[in-house]
């Protein structure tokens, strides 16, 4: 099995605190992603990243806060979580629901991988995305527990329930 791995959405405006939609406890998990992004890379997964990148007057400002602007520092990923830039696809998009925006398609086809490992923000809205696409979509998927954060803790627990009932696994990071 080839592997992938998919880091969603941390940024700066969901994993501080003085971020415009701050995940409550987000900034304690930049460690473990950290660490599994660069272990992708230094190892030669294809690594892809996804983050919010929203004009100023986007639509989805009509359900939530605004939040990671194209060019704001709220939307840029920490630098621990960076890598270079040939072992780590960035795809921007404009909303939670993005698993078959033909750019995150792309990457997943180019990475090659049967297998993906799922970490990030919000468990419960744009990871979850991710991870039941690509469950509907065939592929073995995993969830990095230790490397995700969750709003609603009560969403996220039903949402990992379905996630392991299809198949998914959960686990922490070994990287």
């Amino acid at each position: 099995m080839k592997l992938a791995f998919i880091d969603v959405d941390t940024q700066l405006d969901f994993l501080l605190p003085g971020g415009a939609l701050y995940v409550p406890g987000a900034e304690k998990k930049i460690p473990a992603i950290a660490r599994m992004n660069r272990y992708a890379a230094e190892n030669g997964i294809p690594l892809i990243s996804t983050v919010d990148a929203h004009t100023e007057d986007d639509p989805e400002f009509t359900q939530w806060l605004h939040h990671c602007i194209s060019g704001t520092l709220g939307q840029r990923k920490p630098e621990a979580t960076l890598v270079s830039p040939s072992a780590q696809i960035i795809v921007r998009k404009q909303s939670t629901v993005f698993y078959d925006h033909p750019a995150l398609q792309t990457a997943i086809q180019e990475a090659g991988a049967d297998r993906f490992i799922v970490y990030g923000v919000v468990t419960e809205i744009c990871v979850k995305d991710v991870l039941l696409g690509l469950q509907r979509s065939g592929y073995a998927v995993e969830f990095i527990a230790d490397a995700s954060q969750e709003l609603d803790s009560e969403a996220a627990e039903k949402m990992l329930k379905e996630f392991q009932t299809a198949g998914g696994g959960i686990s922490t990071t070994w990287a």
